[in-house]
């Protein structure tokens, strides 16, 4: 995995510029805030993004990925000032669950999602290295 920081550019915070990177590709449909019996626990914004992130890591493991093959995530929040407002809790759960990797990154406001509870829905693209094999 490569990250992409073109010359010159002021380094992002929270993210990357771009990731180059080559293996088996997973897929994770967007996740929300609710456990694995689709139950909402909280309306809070931070607590629904630490659950969605630990729904992301759960559907990687079924591939045997794990957070650092991440290489994008798309964020579609309710309201991008609930967004901003938390970003200290959203840094805390996001270094508890992904770790100190930060993948390619888009957070978009949208007008809803499907499920009226949710606040956050989050969508990722995983690169899982191949072990070299000898043939």
């Amino acid at each position: 995995m490569e990250f992409l920081q073109p010359p010159g550019w002021v380094r992002p915070r929270g993210y990357s510029n771009g990731v180059a990177a080559s293996g088996r590709m997973v897929f994770v449909s967007g996740t929300i805030g609710w456990d694995a019996q689709g139950v909402f626990h909280s309306d809070d914004f931070a607590a629904q993004v630490r659950q969605a992130l630990l729904n992301v890591v759960a559907v990687l493991a079924e591939a045997g990925a794990r957070p650092e093959h991440i290489v994008r995530m798309t964020w579609y929040v309710l309201d991008k000032h609930e967004y901003v407002a938390a970003y200290k809790e959203i840094g805390v759960a996001y270094r508890d669950i992904i770790g100190k990797h930060f993948p390619a990154m888009t957070a978009v406001q949208v007008a809803g999602l499907v499920e009226d509870r949710a606040r956050v829905e989050i969508e990722v693209t995983a690169v899982v290295p191949q072990a070299n094999k000898a043939l």
